[in-house]
């Protein structure tokens, strides 16, 4: 695996999770997120037949945030447990670059002409992340422990 760049210098008081894209391997994404008592760690991927530049939203599932072309990329994990070994995965339309908790704080901007201002204060589109990311890692994480 290889660790996102300038690692030291991310805007660590800004993530609500980590996620990057795989320089040397550009159909594959790693997300590592606060779970419970530590840290759950997902590899994504493109899933197979899907070109990369056809996404059907241009919108992000998590953060919400719209992108034009292709900002928006559905990516699949792989369940775990017996779904899991079974080839089984969960997909869902994340920002291509994963820097969804900057793009709710306003540090970094989509590139959509004319984006809509939302009327939720930070706190609550915070929050609105955090829910919507936890409830694609609990499909994830749904047969975990089952043998």
């Amino acid at each position: 695996m290889h660790l996102p760049p300038g690692l030291a210098g991310l805007p660590w008081g800004d993530l609500d999770f980590l996620g990057w894209r795989d320089p040397g391997a550009p159909d594959r994404s790693y997300l590592v997120a606060p779970r419970g008592d530590g840290l759950v760690g997902v590899t994504l991927r493109v899933p197979q037949g899907v070109r990369r530049s056809f996404t059907k939203t241009t919108v992000c599932s998590v953060c919400v945030t719209g992108h034009p072309g292709s900002g928006v990329s559905l990516l699949a994990a792989r369940r775990a447990g017996v779904l899991g070994r079974q080839g089984n995965t969960v997909g869902t339309y994340l920002c291509a670059d994963l820097a969804c908790s900057l793009y709710v704080r306003g540090r970094k901007r989509s590139q959509l002409a004319g984006r809509h201002e939302e009327t939720l204060p930070l706190e609550e589109r915070i929050a609105r992340t955090v829910r919507n990311l936890d409830a694609f890692l609990d499909k994830v994480l749904e047969g975990e422990g089952e043998k």
